[in-house]
């Protein structure tokens, strides 16, 4: 490495400089630098460690490695903090509408550290679902060079020889409440769900997140799928802090690599592995961070030509950790690559392109394992996220479609205006097959913050009505959610969309056959309708929500809260 601060240290040129320089420095000194330190790049390590959530509570480790990997690679590590919410644990509460707002709170802290202190690198570590998101748009603001660290999945819990996730408690929930499980094995089930630290273990929205970008090209191959109590996760990110010291040196910054070849590189990940649908909402956001032209119909153009082949939770039935025994990202990317679905001449983080990165990958997946499919021999032929639109979402929604046998219903509907009473319809049987469930007034503005349904969707699913009733909302659902449900019906209720005009017992129609999710009602009914509607009441009108709530766009371009 040269010594000269100006070429190689550009972001902490100024503490050695002119007539600040004396200030400055001494403020590093009272931190313990010597001399020498002021020559080398100063790096940023976004923590999230937390007791908050196990997703959280097993980063420390890594934070550490990573700091020890710069000092190793002749770096400075400035090690910071940032926020979490566990979706898992705020789930059903109005706890759950933080979720979402987190997703900026981290991007803002990790923006505001690494422009503050003018670093030349951040390596973030994350945890839970925002994590991720959050991380890499404040990646991309920053623009820097930037990597992401996972802290890994969980390992499975077991009861009654099956393995256990977060979801199977929510499902547990609704199966006991229907007389199919009794008290003491939901007892048990809950107690043995989640046995340490990691986030939650299917092709959730943590793991979905971290596989896609693997495929991005801003972390390390094979770091998205290691489970965090294995020894692994800490080599990997002392390995990362390591590669990014060298893409100081380059100068290689997150929108050198995020571009639209990359993100299409990971949404053909999501589609591939069966991902959340919190991707699309996501990498809205990121797209809009990174300045690519990308647009909630992108998702569709894509879903039509990838196929699902990866046979994961939760419409499937394996979990990260056996995807991550099977070959990992690098194997289903590999297949991908063969079969022309990927771009691999797209730049990643090791300095090396996708293709050079998977030069040594088998063409094909291991004969002895069935997580991951021969491309001609998929779960589904096309993509599993569907972007439905109609007079319900002209903007459109997003539906996911794998694990049903028949996508289409037509119902009456059942008219809920929050998440709790919808709960205590479906846990007090009130719901039938063949109804279609609303719930609205639960989109950015009228969350505010977007909360998800696991709750109610779980409840379903555990009352066996998963296959026969619908379900619409212009909020989120968790990664683990499946069924014949529909989230991100865009423009929400809070601003007149068409969703918060619908009445109890209206006809409506989810095809996602034909792509449509429709109110079977008269234009001029719903013309009288609209004239007549009043915006409700702010839930909030002081504080992080309400900031949240006035600021953010519409589920159909990411509910960023920059769109000005």
């Amino acid at each position: 490495m040269s010594s000269s601060p100006i070429k190689i240290n550009r972001r902490s040129a100024h503490i050695t400089e002119g007539k600040s320089r004396a200030p400055n420095r001494s403020m590093y000194y009272a931190m313990g630098y010597q001399e020498g330190d002021f020559g080398k790049p100063m790096v940023g390590v976004a923590n999230g460690h937390s007791t908050i959530t196990p997703c959280n509570s097993g980063l420390q480790k890594l934070a550490d490695a990573a700091v020890a990997g710069i000092e190793e690679a002749g770096g400075n590590a400035q090690i910071f903090g940032t926020p979490t919410i566990s979706d898992g644990m705020s789930m059903g509460t109005e706890g759950m509408k933080y979720s979402l707002t987190s997703r900026e709170v981290i991007s803002d802290c990790i923006e505001t550290c690494v422009g503050g202190q003018w670093m030349d690198g951040v390596l973030v570590v994350g945890g839970c679902d925002k994590n991720m998101p959050g991380g890499m748009m404040g990646m991309l603001r920053a623009n820097v060079p930037a990597i992401y660290v996972y802290g890994g999945t969980i390992l499975p819990g077991r009861f009654n020889g099956k393995d256990l996730n977060i979801v199977s408690v929510f499902e547990a929930v609704g199966e006991n409440a229907a007389g199919k499980l009794s008290d003491a094995d939901l007892r048990e089930i809950e107690m043995r769900a989640i046995p340490g630290t990691g986030s939650c273990g299917g092709m959730y929205t943590a793991n979905t997140m971290s596989s896609s970008f693997e495929a991005l090209g801003m972390s390390l191959p094979y770091s998205s799928t290691m489970a965090n109590p294995h020894d692994e996760t800490q080599n990997s990110a002392k390995q990362a802090a390591k590669v990014l010291i060298e893409a100081i040196k380059k100068d290689l910054k997150p929108r050198d690599i995020v571009t639209k070849k990359a993100i299409e590189n990971a949404v053909a990940v999501i589609m591939a592995t069966g991902g959340s649908t919190n991707a699309v909402l996501h990498f809205l956001a990121i797209a809009h961070t990174a300045d690519v032209d990308w647009t909630i119909d992108d998702f569709e153009r894509m879903r039509r030509k990838i196929p699902v082949i990866c046979d994961l939770k939760p419409s499937g039935k394996y979990l990260a950790v056996d995807l991550h025994k099977a070959g990992g990202i690098p194997q289903v990317m590999k297949v991908l690559l063969k079969a022309g679905l990927l771009h691999g001449d797209c730049m990643t983080i090791t300095g090396k392109t996708v293709a050079e990165n998977l030069a040594d990958v088998p063409d094909a997946p291991r004969a002895d394992q069935d997580v991951i499919r021969p491309i001609d021999k998929p779960m589904y032929a096309q993509g599993h996220l569907a972007i439905l639109k109609g007079n319900l979402s002209p903007e459109g929604c997003v539906a996911k479609i794998t694990g049903l046998k028949n996508p289409v219903i037509t119902g009456p509907a059942r008219v809920f205006d929050d998440e709790q009473s919808a709960l205590k319809a479906v846990l007090d049987g009130k719901i039938k097959a063949g109804d279609v469930m609303v719930l609205r007034y639960l989109g950015p503005k009228g969350g505010p913050g977007m909360p998800e349904m696991l709750a109610p969707t779980s409840a379903l699913i555990g009352a066996g009505l998963g296959e026969s009733v619908g379900l619409i909302t212009d909020g989120r659902f968790s990664g683990g959610t499946w069924g014949m449900v529909v989230g991100h019906v865009a423009p929400e209720a809070a601003v007149g969309g068409t969703i918060a005009l619908i009445h109890e017992g209206d006809s409506i129609t989810i095809d996602a056959h034909q792509l449509v999710l429709q109110l079977n009602v008269s234009d001029a009914e719903i013309a009288q309708r609209r004239a007549v509607w009043q915006p409700p009441t702010p839930r909030y009108t002081r504080g992080v929500q309400a900031k949240f709530a006035h600021n953010a766009s519409s589920a159909s371009k990411g509910a960023v809260l920059d769109l000005f």
